[in-house]
């Protein structure tokens, strides 16, 4: 009889050498071992946090959570921040002023709150974040000549697009969570690498980010966030980073229904990337961070046609 162990010691099969069922018996025991070794492959390995602090707002739609909490000893100093909620009955329990403890998940590209426990009811006035309802611009709106200044510290303007799609995002170069500024800078750089793998789109699309923390992120500051993100320099003939003064931000965040503010000395922001047509008016706006490198180029490559 042939014996056939599958693992490390945790069970072995034994085929007879002869019979009818021989070759059925072969058959199972190769498909345990495809399946031992699919078992075998580990998973990204998740890293666990302690958090604590308190509840700034809730968004019930996103199922996201903002706490204003205290350090992450091993991963990040006190902030407020936005974070997703892994447990869904939370949304309907939690309250601005709340104090809570949970753990911070962190695992590839994605982060959220689990075991999410209200250890205080709030006292007092709650926090409350933002400025009333926000407001959009929709596809077919002129888009404003916004001015900026580039990571070389030169002055440019939306306007000077024109004639090219114009692929444009926000961020802060200090967002510490793998899900929202990283992952638009990631998608960006995905984008960017594919346009340089397309002779016919080189041309005909610009990628420009813009960081709302201009007090920070100055040109030498987004020229080397930029580097790390592009591969090289080089590409800043395609895809800029870029900022200007705070009343320069403010208007072209505000336009695009991005909405951010300052809380312990952090900013809390929302999500949002435009995709602006050739004539300079909008194609597409992203809310969030669920859209995809490979859905922005399919819309980019309907603007522009063969």
């Amino acid at each position: 009889m042939d014996a056939h162990r599958i693992g490390e010691s945790q069970f072995s099969i034994v085929v007879p050498a002869k019979g009818p069922d021989f070759r059925n018996r072969k058959l199972l025991v190769v498909a345990c071992l495809v399946f031992a070794s699919c078992r075998e492959r580990p998973p990204v390995p998740a890293q666990r946090y302690e958090i604590k602090g308190k509840v700034v707002s809730v968004d019930k739609g996103r199922a996201q959570v903002t706490l204003a909490h205290e350090e992450i000893p091993g991963y990040m100093p006190a902030m407020t921040m936005p974070f997703s909620a892994k447990d869904a009955w939370a949304m309907s329990v939690l309250a601005p002023g709340q104090l809570v403890q949970a753990a911070l998940v962190v695992q590839g590209n994605r982060s959220w709150l689990e075991e999410i426990t209200i250890t205080q009811a709030p006292s007092g006035r709650a926090v409350q974040g933002g400025n009333g309802a926000v407001q959009e611009p929709n596809p077919g709106d002129e888009i404003p000549d916004f001015r900026l200044t580039n990571q070389d510290g030169k002055r440019i303007h939306l306007g000077e697009f024109r004639g090219r799609a114009l692929l444009l995002t926000f961020v802060y170069t200090r967002c510490p969570l793998p899900d929202y500024c990283p992952r638009m800078s990631n998608n960006f750089a995905e984008i960017y690498r594919a346009v340089k793998r397309d002779p016919r789109l080189l041309s005909k699309i610009h990628l420009l980010t813009i960081s709302f923390d201009p007090e920070f992120d100055k040109p030498q500051v987004l020229r080397s966030y930029g580097t790390a993100y592009a591969g090289g320099t080089e590409a800043f003939k395609q895809w800029e980073f870029a900022s200007g003064s705070p009343e320069d931000v403010k208007k072209i965040a505000m336009f695009f229904g991005l909405t951010y503010w300052q809380e312990t000395g952090q900013i809390i922001h929302s999500l949002r990337t435009a995709l602006i047509a050739p004539d300079g008016k909008l194609a597409q706006l992203y809310r969030g961070n669920d859209w995809t490198p490979q859905q922005v180029l399919a819309q980019v490559k309907r603007l522009i046609g063969p």
